[in-house]
């Protein structure tokens, strides 16, 4: 866009800001915005706004989803892999002491 067309559109410095804040901080800006009474009706903010506001409230779900996938992921994989040494160290004919669970089985005179 030129800056020809944003003096001609009455589109001011303060409206660019409002949108680029409103990605950058979304989606808090966006709801701030909303609030606004001078802000919430100007065409330009309020175009990139509610774009800014979806964006926000979509990512954040989605990065919420990804990290419980990946943690788990990281988990289960931290799990297979302590399971493998644990059954190694056994075959071995060593003593495996688990935290909180080797002390609960010996104290209930399971082992």
């Amino acid at each position: 866009m030129s800056e020809e067309f944003v003096q001609e559109s009455g589109v001011t410095s303060d409206d660019r800001m409002w949108a680029m804040l409103a990605y950058l901080l979304s989606p808090l800006v966006p709801i701030i915005i909303l609030l606004m009474e001078d802000k919430k009706d100007r065409p330009f903010i309020k175009a990139h706004n509610v774009q800014a506001l979806i964006w926000g409230l979509v990512s954040s779900i989605l990065i919420g989803v990804l990290s419980l996938v990946v943690v788990g992921c990281f988990l289960a994989v931290a799990y297979i892999i302590i399971t493998i040494i644990w059954a190694v160290k056994a075959n071995k004919g060593e003593y495996i002491e688990i935290p909180v669970i080797t002390n609960f089985v010996k104290g209930q005179g399971w082992a």
